[in-house]
């Protein structure tokens, strides 16, 4: 390892020339023991060196002192450091990427004003003040973090975990923490452990958590060994995103992970195909064939020289594998060799030694701090940084301004490497340059698509998805079982002009939608299939809530669609053989005949009483000795009778009171036949009239009918976390009904309406009432809808072919394939129309009365009829016994004789039957 760092010194010593009439400036250069790009920082040095060597810019050369550290030698390198400066003019120090050893160097700097570039990451320089004549050229932890935000937020990352190796790493994270809403979950913060046992027990408690999004922070060196064993843990799925912090991520060799799924991305600070990058590159591989540099007396120094020359294999440089802290060695050298010569042109710079006894500060340090704060490094003559423009540096030495490339993993590429697809830059910190136009970006999510098998979870329920019928017991298998609207959607969206796909179905084991259990902390049933990466899809009457979109991602709606609710038609019962009778009640049925006996015995009093009602039975005598009352009973009854029936009588009273009396049965008999009348249209009608419910607020406003929903669906969250009264009302009313009226699916809910004589009214998609209706013509929708939203097809977070799909989706629904598929499975295949031409006819007839709703009129009828042939057959055989009293006939004779008299029909007249007493006279 030494020995590689000897030829650091070999090549600077040889690449030095002997110029006795140029002042000597000393440099301390510290580089880590660590092996780390030694040869390449080697040469990147040697080349900054030949530049002031042939640049002419002013009168003195550069005398580096190159040291090797290691973070266990702090007192050694600390002794080294006074003892050079103590005994060496010594201008400026680099280097040192060692905590250990920085702070030591960086001590000495402060207390003896030397000015110190350093070229790593470190977050403590934010404490120290204006006097601080310490350069960080690496870009500052805040202009990093606000990077890193910015890269969060893009990607619309609200849950995701930091894995960490060192604490220091977490000050990059501020910036993207403040950004984030009060309500978005939490971050989770993982330390990782040695090694081993310790870093597989975090990933497999990272794994537990079902996070699909990670900010790894850790040594480049430490990135494939961590990734390996998360790709163990299962966390390197194609739906899982890494974003790295290290800059020097892109310089790995990550042929290894050719077969990589997971989108990895990270930040790069030197744009490599920038032309400044590409000839210092071939400046850098061409450096140790200068051999005019090269001073061949020393033999021990030649000799290492020989050996970097000639090394197998030969030493070589290659933009994308140096890393950053070679690039800004190389900067750091530039700036400050920029700033030296500008200052000692202006005028000569006093370099002296310092004591760090004494603790005097260097005369010349203050003017080089000074000069390096105010210069514009733009136009410096020697200073062309790799590491892009530097403008700006903090009051404690930070680089501010930088330009970060935003690389992603291409692992299909020929090369398996990154791919630039942004640029940010520290100006404009909020916003990113990208690089790959949306088209670009569409082909390759078609590309990914293209010859996948997408694994889509559902359950049963129709007409989403339903068994096929199988009436020879076949066995079956795959796609061949099932059948229904999602099965057809996803052949759709993955026929080869779409996205040239295939798809297998399978069961979710629950046979729940997906809902959060806030005791066990875990979500069920479909969402629970996808967050844990089971399966790609989720495809059936899954609705689009604000919650499920948390944990996963959903396609643009492919059903648009509320909540309403589903009710039982009215049930037409027969009518009654004597609904007739229905209008008036029996109350007012007996009323109306008490008061028709009573009215008919008043008359009769009354007529009996007036005197104007006595009449002469011969009108001819006008001296009649007797006088008659036609109002006998039977009269009186047959006058009340055909008043209220509306047909009058031949005989009418006389007397002023009779008449008050009769006016007063007529006015009342008036007003029952009108009642009657308007009545019985109603009650006729009656059974026509809309259902007994017609919104959600009468269901809210009444208790006779229970109403629920399916238990743990999207439609029992939007009751429970509703804020409209009414609405939270109605949860309250479902919550406490006993026995519960929640459903385990839509099918127990349609079966208990259905079964429930009206008493049960069930609250689901109009979407599947729409498909119950059409089918069961007993059932109907009341009301309008409720809410409005959306079924979706559902996919794990981080999905690359979410945007495909959604193209998919918006094509099918433009070109009205989503319509058609819809009436297919709610109107061909479901008795389409059937109930709608079923309520056509019965609209068409609905003016028309039946037999049985005038049925009892008829029997009414008959019944009376009937009684007065009985009454007719009496007064026959009673008049029988009359005329075989009266003409002294056997009844038998007297039978047949009139009977044979009734039976002529074309006899008009009859004679008079002889009394006995006559009979006698005339014989006389």
């Amino acid at each position: 390892m030494k020995r590689s760092y000897r030829g650091i010194v070999t090549v600077l010593l040889l690449l030095v020339p002997i110029a006795n009439s140029r002042k000597a400036v000393h440099v301390a250069i510290f580089l880590d023991d660590d092996g780390d790009d030694s040869e390449l920082s080697t040469i990147a040095v040697a080349s900054a060196l030949r530049r002031t060597t042939f640049v002419q810019v002013s009168d003195f050369t550069l005398k580096p002192h190159i040291y090797w550290t290691n973070k266990d030698d702090v007192l050694k390198v600390g002794d080294t450091v006074c003892s050079l400066l103590e005994n060496q003019s010594v201008a400026a120090m680099f280097g040192a990427g060692s905590p250990e050893i920085n702070e030591i160097i960086q001590s000495t700097s402060t207390a003896l004003h030397i000015p110190y570039f350093q070229t790593f990451w470190n977050t403590k320089l934010s404490s120290y003040n204006d006097e601080f004549p310490v350069f960080n050229l690496h870009p500052s932890p805040d202009v990093l973090s606000k990077a890193l935000a910015t890269l969060v937020r893009i990607n619309a990352w609200k849950t995701y975990t930091v894995i960490y190796e060192d604490d220091d790493g977490l000050y990059m994270l501020q910036e993207a923490l403040k950004q984030r809403s009060p309500t978005d979950p939490p971050v989770a913060f993982k330390k990782l452990g040695e090694p081993g046992k310790g870093r597989r027990s975090v990933l497999k408690e990272i794994k537990s958590t079902g996070v699909l999004d990670f900010i790894l922070d850790c040594k480049v060196d430490h990135i494939f060994d961590i990734l390996r064993e998360a790709k163990e843990h299962k966390l390197l799925s194609e739906y899982h995103s890494y974003t790295l912090t290290n800059l020097d991520a892109h310089t790995l060799d990550w042929s290894t992970f050719r077969d990589l799924e997971s989108n990895i991305t990270t930040f790069r600070l030197v744009n490599t195909t920038r032309r400044m990058v590409t000839s210092t590159m071939a400046e850098w591989t061409s450096v140790l064939g200068y051999n005019d540099l090269i001073d061949v007396k020393d033999p021990v120094l030649n000799n290492e020289l020989e050996r970097l020359r000639h090394k197998t294999p030969p030493v070589t440089v290659n933009a994308n594998k140096v890393r950053v802290k070679t690039m800004l060695l190389y900067d750091a050298l530039n700036l400050f060799l920029t700033v030296l010569a500008e200052q000692d042109a202006k005028q000569e710079l006093n370099l002296a030694p310092v004591s760090c006894d004494e603790s005097t500060p260097s005369l010349h340090g203050r003017r080089i701090v000074e000069a390096v704060r105010q210069k514009d490094f733009k136009k410096g003559v020697l200073l062309d940084p790799l590491t892009g423009p530097i403008s700006e540096f903090s009051k404690s030495g930070q680089r501010l301004n930088c330009q970060l490339e935003v690389m992603e993993f291409a692992p299909k590429s020929v090369t398996s490497s990154f791919r630039t697809v942004a640029l940010w830059k520290s100006s404009s910190p909020d916003q990113v340059e990208f690089e790959v136009t949306s088209t670009s970006r569409e082909e390759e999510e078609k590309e990914v698509i293209q010859g996948k098998n997408f694994r889509v979870v559902s359950r049963l329920g129709a007409p989403y998805l339903m068994q096929k019928a199988n009436p020879n017991n076949e066995f079956r298998t795959g796609n061949d079982r099932y059948e229904g609207y999602a099965m057809d959607l996803m052949g759709m969206i993955c026929k080869p002009e779409s996205l040239n796909c295939s798809y297998t179905f399978y069961l979710v084991p629950d046979n729940n939608y997906g809902t959060y259990d806030p005791e066990k902390k875990q979500w069920n049933g479909l969402i629970r299939e996808l967050m844990d990466l089971k399966a790609d899809l989720a495809i059936c009457d899954l609705t689009i809530t604000y919650e499920r979109k948390q944990e996963v991602d959903f396609t643009v709606p492919f059903m648009t669609l509320g909540i309403s609710i589903l009710y039982a038609k009215a049930v037409k019962e027969p009518p009654a053989l004597l609904s007739f009778m229905l209008p008036l009640s029996l109350d007012v049925w007996l009323y109306t005949a008490t008061a028709y006996l009573v009215v008919s015995m008043i008359i009769f009093l009354v007529a009996r009483i007036n005197p104007n009602d006595w009449e002469n039975p011969h009108p001819c005598d006008p001296n009649p000795k007797e006088l008659e009352n036609i109002w006998n009973i039977k009269n009186c009854l047959w006058l009340t009778l055909g008043s209220i029936m509306a047909q009058g009588c031949d005989i009418l009273p006389k007397g002023i009171s009779t008449r008050m009396v009769t006016s007063m049965w007529w006015f009342f008999s008036l007003i029952m036949t009108a009642c009657y009348t308007a009545n019985m249209a109603a009650f006729l009608t009656m059974e026509r009239m809309g259902p007994t419910i017609e919104s959600a607020e009468d269901l809210a406003a009444q208790n006779k009918i229970q109403y629920g929903c399916v238990k743990g669906g999207s439609t029992a969250a939007f009751f429970r976390d509703t804020n409209f009264s009414t609405y939270h009302r109605m949860w309250v009313a479902m919550e406490s009904a006993e026995p519960s009226v929640f459903m385990a699916s839509n099918k127990d809910g349609v079966k208990k309406v259905t079964d429930s004589k009206r008493k049960y009214a069930f609250l689901m998609e109009s979407s599947s009432i729409e498909y119950e209706t059409e089918g069961n013509c007993d059932l109907m929708q009341v009301g309008n809808l409720l809410d409005s939203k959306g079924y979706g097809i559902a996919m794990p977070m981080n999905a690359r072919y979410r945007k495909p799909l959604n193209r998919a989706v918006l094509r099918l629904q433009e070109m009205g394939e989503l319509l058609r598929l819809k009436d297919k499975w709610w109107k061909e295949l479901n008795r389409g129309g059937q109930c709608t031409r079923d309520k056509d006819a019965v609209e068409d007839t609905a003016a028309e009365l039946g037999l049985d709703h005038v049925g009892g009129v008829f029997v009414v009828l008959a019944g009376g009829v009937c009684v007065a042939l009985v009454i007719a057959i009496c007064e026959f055989f009673w008049n029988v016994r009359k005329v075989a009293v009266v003409e002294h006939l056997s009844v038998k004779e007297a039978f047949y004789k009139e009977l044979k008299f009734a039976m002529n029909i074309w006899a008009r007249q009859k004679k008079v039957m002889s009394s006995p007493s006559s009979r006698e006279i005339s014989l006389n």
